[in-house]
């Protein structure tokens, strides 16, 4: 009898072992070139998740598959997706910097049957394209729209908009002079830049020759907006009074050593500062400063991919480990949690994260570091970027 129980017992054992599955995640990003440091960031999120929550869920094993992207290529894209999906049999898709690249990847979702959860890439539109996107970080809309508010009380009644000549971008100026011009400001002159533009001193005087009181600006997070603040202090604008706005791109954490002094006193407004005071925050600062090795590299792609990674589990759990992209998206439609920037929620009808926005000031800490202090805060913004594409 104590050997059949024994017996019968081990048979349990293995067999709810047979029915325990390996769920994979394809994470594309910029892990090597001149935006490995963003694809870092991701890596040190969904890493800073796994080590707080674990790497299984029910009987499940989550396994990370990750495809590097140096920089903004569609076909790429799609064709890393697609290796994701058919030969290693990835569930979920997520990652995605720039926007071209997650772009061309919605097509793929309803036929594969996988959802894709954003965990940078900004424009709008993203989630229009299918409706197995969720987003997990902002868009361009969302965290321009305010800071044209905070460019007028200021007392700036004529700026020249600068930005990178790709979807964000366009966002990104359309948003500021939406917001500038229901202030009653004026948006005097707006350039777009190609992408790979590295020499901005010509830009700069055309700043200058504009007349303009204030500046907006908004390029991808990387050396480009290193570059591109670095020119505004060089070419003299900021010591002629001409102010700086933009959404927080352009105070990334990771710049603000290498731009030093030159950076204090800029605003942004942005969905995350690594100086977020929350219990939440530290926690996620702990574990993802960890993960990266390096606290001075943590930035904010690390919380959209931690975020990510919160509902990338709450899909598997919606669905027992089951491939259901669509009963998987239906569970986090609604979803609300606190965040390590804050109070978030997925907005059921957009798919697209409702958040808090916040003003931000370089400022110098007592032991010399350079950090965003949070100044003001926009509560419960969602995107108004969709209502403008419809």
């Amino acid at each position: 009898m104590k050997r059949a129980i024994i017996a019968a017992f081990a048979a349990i054992i293995m067999g709810s072992g047979a029915y325990a599955d390996t769920i994979k995640i394809g994470v594309v990003g910029p892990f090597s070139g001149p935006f490995a440091l963003q694809g870092k960031n991701f890596k040190a999120g969904i890493d800073a998740y796994m080590a707080m929550h674990g790497t299984t869920i029910g009987d499940d094993t989550v396994e990370i598959i990750y495809r590097d992207l140096p920089a903004a290529d569609p076909a790429q894209s799609k064709a890393l997706a697609q290796e994701l999906v058919v030969k290693e049999k990835a569930q979920y898709l997520a990652g995605f910097y720039f926007t071209p690249d997650a772009m061309a990847v919605t097509p793929i979702l309803k036929q594969a049957n996988v959802p894709l959860i954003v965990m940078n890439a900004a424009t709008s539109a993203i989630v229009t394209k299918s409706p197995l996107v969720v987003r997990t970080s902002f868009t361009t809309w969302q965290t321009s729209t305010p800071i044209a508010k905070v460019a007028h009380d200021a007392g700036v009644a004529k700026v020249i908009s600068i930005v990178s000549d790709y979807g964000p971008g366009i966002d990104a100026e359309n948003a500021f002079k939406a917001g500038f011009e229901k202030e009653g400001g004026a948006v005097v002159e707006a350039i777009r830049m190609p992408l790979s533009t590295n020499d901005f001193s010509p830009i700069m005087q055309r700043i200058k020759d504009s007349g303009a009181q204030g500046v907006f600006a908004f390029l991808p997070s990387g050396p480009t907006t290193l570059g591109f603040v670095k020119a505004y202090n060089e070419n003299g604008l900021k010591a002629a009074g001409i102010k700086f706005f933009a959404p927080g791109d352009l105070t990334q954490e990771s710049d603000l050593p290498a731009l030093g002094d030159a950076a204090l006193g800029i605003q942004t407004t942005f969905h995350y500062a690594v100086s977020h005071d929350s219990p939440e925050n530290k926690a996620f600062v702990e574990a993802a400063s960890k993960a990266i090795g390096n606290p001075a590299e943590l930035s904010f792609p690390s919380v959209g991919a931690f975020d990510g990674m919160n509902v990338i589990y709450k899909m598997i759990e919606a669905t027992g480990g089951e491939q259901d992209a669509q009963k998987a998206v239906d569970a986090v439609k609604g979803l609300s949690w606190i965040s390590p920037r804050g109070p978030v929620s997925i907005d059921p009808e957009s798919r697209h994260i409702t958040q808090n926005i916040y003003l931000r000031e370089v400022t110098k800490a007592d032991d010399g570091s350079y950090y965003n202090k949070e100044i003001q805060t926009f509560e419960k913004q969602g995107d108004p970027g969709l209502a403008a594409i419809k």
